[in-house]
């Protein structure tokens, strides 16, 4: 958005109307191919980080996401479903699984979409309730057993806690529980450095009646209905950005080493600590 307020502003009064629209086209149009590099790029350090991770890089894996983060929610390709394209494409997916996603079913109504689309490996929805058990039950009937989950991110803190749609939480407790390893898969631009930890990130609530005609409840009854929620950094196996993989030192993110690396390019610095 900066680029595009400077590229404004730079016209002048008596600018043509052409050459304006043309340049703001071109502008977006840039914008569109260098996210789907960026996501492409993701994917790729995605689908490697998954594989190393699972200790067997000839094993085809079985993973888990939430909300959408394909194509639908980005120029193309997408973020943490594009890592799922990324591992598809190697031939490496055995199978993802999409969360239905309540309350909004960004899961179910897209992410269920570009899975069937694509025509993704083991593509598969289930409810998000269903998450912790389809963990639990033996991978020996072919039907169970997840080697990683591996969701997008709205914000990411300087500590490395995320805020992601609601549930993300929920999903990543339980891959702690049964050992699974939990992935975040998010532009670069995330990142918030202004932002020490989770406890800072203003969460979204919604009007009440999104969830009671979507959950068909019972009219008058009380409810809560945040749109996000955000997950800790202890819960968090690796951070995948475009530009590599934020991993974790004596059990800590040093996300501000990782920001540096790049924005000293630009002249720019962050502190490591407050």
């Amino acid at each position: 958005m900066d680029g595009l307020i400077e590229i404004i502003a730079g016209f002048k009064f008596d600018s043509k109307t052409e050459d304006v629209v043309e340049t703001i086209t071109k502008y977006c149009e840039s914008v569109h191919h260098r996210d789907i590099s960026d996501n492409r790029a993701i994917g790729d350090y995605g689908a490697k980080a998954l594989l190393e991770g699972s200790g067997d890089t000839s094993r085809k894996l079985n993973i888990v996401t939430i909300c959408n983060t394909g194509s639908l929610a980005t120029s193309g390709y997408g973020t943490a479903l594009g890592v799922a394209r990324a591992l598809d494409e190697r031939e490496m997916l055995a199978s993802v699984t999409a969360l239905e996603t309540r309350p909004y079913n960004q899961g179910s109504r897209l992410t269920a979409f570009e899975i069937r689309e694509d025509n993704l490996t083991g593509g598969r929805l289930i409810c998000d309730s269903m998450a912790a058990y389809l963990m639990a039950v033996s991978r020996k009937d072919g039907s169970g057993g997840i080697d990683a989950a591996i969701v997008g991110a709205d914000r990411i803190c300087r500590n490395g806690d995320t805020a992601n749609k609601i549930g993300t939480y929920q999903l990543a407790i339980t891959c702690h529980y049964h050992s699974v390893p939990f992935y975040v898969a998010a532009p670069f631009t995330t990142i918030d450095m202004e932002l020490s930890t989770g406890g800072e990130i203003i969460i979204e609530e919604r009007p009440p009646k999104e969830l009671l005609e979507s959950a068909r409840a019972p009219s008058g009854v009380k409810c809560w209905n945040p749109a996000f929620d955000v997950t800790p950094s202890e819960l968090i196996t690796g951070i995948i950005t475009e530009r590599g993989v934020i991993v974790k030192n004596d059990g800590k993110f040093d996300v501000a080493s990782f920001v540096n690396k790049f924005d000293e390019k630009e002249g720019k610095r962050v502190k490591a600590n407050d």
